[in-house]
């Protein structure tokens, strides 16, 4: 455990942040997995729309640290390209 104050201070701060980030990155999942949802039914428009709400929140989320913009522009691609091969 920290022993000086600045220690046990960042130690209270890391724990805020663990939490935030981890309620953050499971929004982000949730969206992910609609859009996943709506594809595998094979409904365009609902995946359509649900891309249209998650892609804002995956640009937060490189924003606030949870992702890398790398990891933001690859999982936007790769949604865009199964929403779009609906038939």
């Amino acid at each position: 455990m920290a022993n000086t104050a600045q220690a046990k201070k960042r130690a209270k701060q890391a724990e805020k942040r663990r939490v935030s980030n981890a309620g953050k990155r499971s929004n982000l999942r949730t969206f992910v997995k609609k859009i996943l949802a709506a594809v595998k039914e094979g409904d365009k428009e609902k995946a359509q729309a649900a891309f249209k709400i998650a892609e804002p929140i995956i640009d937060a989320a490189v924003n606030k640290g949870i992702i890398h913009k790398n990891k933001a522009s690859r999982s936007k691609s790769r949604l865009n390209l199964k929403v779009k091969s609906i038939a």
